[in-house]
């Protein structure tokens, strides 16, 4: 009888809990049990294993066979595991050295000829790999993905020929090289391309100074889009730490890594037809859903009013927290969500409610219901809603010797203030708790005398009222002041029209 144990990861949520794959070969009846709590792709392994295992070596142990999956209670789902049953395979037949396996976690699919095929949630094993001080050996397909993480050994492999010999020290597998990619600039759009709308603007890049949450709001044709897709040429690059963090959601989202994107925000941008599971995440096994996939980016809901009143409403909890949980019967997951929403939306059905040049047919009872799909308590989550008006013909027609600001010198202004902001407190504008807001963002009497009075007056929430802190030590972070003045305040409330406004439930 003899025993061997491979170490492997499993996939759960952004999370990749450590797999211990015994093997055991005993005399008996012949046969080749998997135990474990095993999904069904993995049960479908012993046939991969057998055949790779036969194609290697051209005989397959004629033992009694017996893999488990330690823990039990962990689900093991995907074909992740085949290289980590093969090694553990050939190990416990003395054909590989039981003492080559201790230091090393194995992961890869098995074609039937023995070649590694790539799998995916491979950047949360090296990371958990990394912490718990093991070596990895991966697919040759995984290889730049896992080359992400400093300070680990990565080994990549394109047969299961190539592990045996690296095992047994006859020929060492390449380590994983990461290639030094700088942030991709190039197909952002510029914000010189929008004329007119200087309120827009600047709420735009106020939204993108304290990463603050913005609703646009205007009749058809006004520009709301074209200013939401330019937001991106406005934001910093990701810090390296923030970058692993959404290429490892993307790497177990079944969407696939694009490493030519490195450090560049997500910006997602879903067709408001898309189910609760799409936005939030969900399936089995759970997935990420586009608040996921826009973390430390952008969510941007065009047409706000034409999705899904509970699909709406699943955003409040991930606006508040940073984070969204996926329960069901037999697991749960974890996925981060701290994720700017920008949003867009026309006033009424018809879309001329505050139109200049078009009369709007909708009743009073038809725009009060198409507003009251954005309910209360998500309104009050938003940082700024703002009303883009109709732009006058002759602005269209306006000399090319009038140039618009480009979005250079807005993100230089942009990357300026958020540097301030991590400078004093690690973290944007928009994050800050109630206790952190009481310490960095000091009123003047006059600003407080201000914010007070309007709170009285327009009968505001709470929360209503830190956002407009929050707003307020943006707009002084963009001017390089400490303390928030009437002028930031008064500002502040500028952005934020639907307070103001009857017909928001």
């Amino acid at each position: 009888m003899s025993l061997a144990i491979v170490y492997t990861r499993a996939s759960s949520g952004i999370d990749a809990p450590l797999v211990t794959v015994e093997v055991h070969l005993s005399k008996g009846m012949v046969g080749f049990s998997l135990v474990g709590l095993p999904e069904t792709a993995v049960k479908e392994s012993k046939e991969r294993v057998r055949s790779a295992v036969l194609q290697m070596i051209g005989d397959f142990p004629g033992k009694r066979i017996t893999v488990n999956l330690a823990p039990a209670d962990v689900p093991k789902e995907g074909a992740r595991f085949d290289l980590a049953i093969a090694i553990g395979i050939l190990a416990a037949a003395g054909l590989l050295p039981l003492q080559a396996l201790e230091g090393y976690e194995i992961l890869g699919e098995l074609a039937l000829s023995g070649e590694l095929r790539a799998v995916q949630g491979v950047l949360p094993a090296v990371l958990q790999a990394k912490a718990a001080g093991r070596r990895l050996m991966v697919p040759t397909a995984n290889a730049q993905e896992a080359a992400l993480v400093e300070g680990v050994e990565v080994f990549h492999a394109a047969h299961l020929q190539a592990v045996c010999a690296h095992l047994r020290g006859e020929s060492l597998l390449p380590l994983c090289v990461r290639e030094q990619a700088g942030v991709v600039e190039a197909g952002l759009l510029d914000m010189a391309d929008v004329k007119g709308q200087p309120l827009a603007k600047r709420a735009l890049e106020v939204a993108a100074a304290g990463q603050h949450s913005l609703l646009l709001m205007g009749p058809p044709g006004t520009g709301k889009t074209m200013l939401a897709s330019r937001l991106p040429g406005l934001l910093p690059p990701l810090d390296d730490q923030s970058a692993l963090e959404v290429a490892a959601i993307a790497s177990v989202s079944g969407q696939g890594l694009d490493l030519s994107a490195w450090r560049r925000l997500p910006f997602r941008a879903p067709h408001h037809t898309c189910s609760n599971v799409a936005i939030v995440g969900g399936g089995r096994p759970p997935r990420p859903g586009e608040i996921s996939l826009a973390h430390h980016g952008v969510l941007f809901l065009d047409e706000l009013p034409e999705f899904g009143r509970h699909v709406l409403e699943s955003l409040r909890e991930p606006l508040e927290s940073g984070h969204i949980t996926i329960s069901r019967a037999a697991c749960s997951a974890v996925f981060p969500a701290r994720f700017q929403l920008i949003a867009a939306m026309n006033p009424c059905p018809c879309g001329y409610a505050t139109a200049t040049h078009r009369e709007c047919r909708c009743s009073p009872e038809q725009v009060a219901r198409y507003q009251s799909k954005i309910s209360g308590p998500l309104l009050d989550r938003l940082d700024m809603h703002v009303e883009v008006g109709q732009l006058p013909p002759a602005l269209l027609q306006q000399a090319a010797d009038a140039p618009q600001e480009i979005s250079a010198s807005v993100k230089a202004r942009v990357v300026a203030a958020r540097s301030r902001q991590y400078q004093r407190q690690a973290k944007s504008n928009a994050q800050l708790t109630v206790p952190e807001l009481e310490l960095h963002a000091g009123l003047t009497p006059g600003a407080s005398a201000l914010l007070l009075r309007v709170m009285d007056q327009l009968k505001l929430s709470a929360r209503a009222y830190h956002r407009i802190v929050k707003l307020g030590r943006t707009l002084a972070d963009l001017a390089d002041t400490d303390h928030l003045t009437e002028a930031h305040v008064a500002e502040a409330m500028a952005y934020r029209c639907l307070d103001k406004k009857a017909g928001f439930c």
